[in-house]
């Protein structure tokens, strides 16, 4: 059986397919929660060669580079961020700030939102810093 598609891309595996696609329901749901808590959604999925942020979002004076995990139990997301993922995600936030430098002048803070099935999303300010 030929696993490729015409285009010659492999065909999407299920599991990666329904991982994907949590992700993007765990990011609009971390996005609604930012919005009431009255913060304004500057970019989501924000890709760099260095790495990628899941949501960048202002209130106020703070900018804030969220990462965000969605896992079958809140202490599961909440483990999930991974000192690597950390390294990529203050890299693409360096990228952030050189390609907004009106941002720049903003207090930056890494945030962390944990998405868990039948749980309300939890949004941890200062989840972590960056790297040395």
């Amino acid at each position: 059986m030929n696993d490729k598609h015409p285009s010659g891309d492999k065909r999407a595996d299920p599991a990666r397919l329904k991982a994907f696609q949590t992700g993007l329901s765990a990011e609009s749901r971390a996005c609604v929660l930012l919005l009431v808590k009255g913060y304004r959604i500057l970019a989501r999925r924000y890709r760099t060669p260095q790495g990628e942020i899941d949501v960048v979002a202002r209130k106020r004076d703070v900018l804030a580079f969220i990462e965000v995990k969605a896992r079958g139990a809140m202490d599961d997301a909440a483990y999930a961020v991974t000192p690597r993922q950390r390294q990529r995600i203050a890299a693409a936030a360096e990228v952030w700030l050189m390609t907004h430098p009106h941002h720049a002048n903003l207090n930056c803070r890494f945030d962390a939102i944990l998405v868990a099935p039948k749980s309300f999303p939890r949004h941890l300010e200062a989840a972590f810093d960056a790297p040395p």
